[in-house]
């Protein structure tokens, strides 16, 4: 009852909707960089949304079936493949015993994740199953996913009378919700927006920004228009979350990410909205965003309807699942 990692990708690790509630003690959030897309996997299966999901980068690691079981992807396209054949994005997907999944090129996005119907037999660290690998704890043994890594799966799957000696099997549903590219991000001011001059706010409504070589879990550096503070004080270090933007010495922003600390000393100038965390997560090294100014109540509009949408799929997809598994 396991998969096995035949061959390693760029950074594959164990993670859910994040661990809350420990910032207090130097313990940040980690979790999915795109929440919706790893919860919309698990919506497809009829799953819990917060179970474990494998995020990867490309290049993707080659993976193994040792007992068949369930699966979908959802995020970044990175042409997918069982034992040689294509298969689908936002898909569940019935995968036969030594089934071999592989990516073979990169057409969008940065980050694509993988659900399981059998919960992945992992333990919960703080109350989440997410990956820190500064603290070496939670997902698997605390790290990235190594070559010759075998998770296990929590429960024994009985998928023969539907594989039917099938290598694999395309399910009939899908997820109508495809992930959104758009490069216009909407914010809400941060604390120290004032703190920049009016020249300066504007530039940041209005210019391009273009995310630099140094992006990772941590945070997104941009190039663009140089910024300018009005007022030059001196920030004592304060709390900061996933999507705070945060002004630099030189005039450049960061925005902080996943794996962010929990403090910082720079000016928060805005914050990204949670709605759009996810869009801001399948950007890349050079790719370029817009920042659009929004209020607070179209910001809980947009993460409300998001998460209606996934429970929704949820509750469809877990009917159909048990409705097909009976049937066959």
């Amino acid at each position: 009852m396991s998969l096995r990692i035949i061959k390693a990708g760029v950074l594959d690790t164990i993670q859910d909707c994040g661990r809350y509630g420990h910032q207090h003690l130097g313990i940040n959030p980690s979790g999915a960089m795109d929440h919706f897309s790893a919860q919309l996997a698990h919506a497809l299966l009829g799953n819990d949304l917060n179970d474990p999901v494998i995020e990867m980068h490309y290049h993707a690691p080659h993976i193994q079936f040792e007992k068949e079981t369930i699966i979908s992807l959802a995020g970044a396209d990175f042409s997918p493949t069982l034992n040689g054949s294509p298969i689908p994005m936002h898909h569940p997907v019935a995968v036969g015993k030594s089934a071999q999944l592989k990516f073979e090129r990169l057409k969008n996005g940065a980050r694509t994740y993988l659900a399981i119907k059998q919960p992945l037999q992992v333990t919960k660290w703080l109350g989440s199953f997410s990956t820190n690998i500064k603290a070496c704890a939670g997902g698997w043994h605390g790290r990235a996913l190594r070559k010759n890594d075998v998770l296990h799966f929590a429960k024994e799957p009985h998928l023969e009378n539907v594989l039917k000696e099938k290598e694999f099997l395309i399910l009939p549903w899908k997820s109508q919700e495809a992930v959104d590219w758009r490069t216009e991000i909407s914010f809400l001011i941060g604390s120290e927006w004032h703190w920049m001059t009016e020249e300066s706010k504007e530039a940041f409504q209005t210019q391009w920004f273009q995310l630099s070589m140094d992006v990772d879990r941590m945070g997104y550096k941009l190039s663009g228009a140089v910024l300018e503070q009005s007022e030059h004080e001196e920030l004592v270090s304060s709390a900061v979350s996933f999507g705070t933007v945060q002004l630099l010495p030189n005039g450049q922003l960061i925005v902080l990410m996943a794996d962010h600390q929990t403090t910082g000393g720079y000016p928060r100038v805005a914050h990204i909205i949670s709605a759009h965390l996810p869009l801001l997560a399948q950007k890349k090294a050079n790719d370029v965003l817009q920042f659009r100014l929004t209020s607070l109540e179209e910001a809980e509009d947009k993460m409300m309807l998001q998460q209606k949408y996934l429970q929704s799929l949820q509750m469809a997809s877990k009917f159909r699942m048990e409705e097909y598994l009976h049937a066959v």
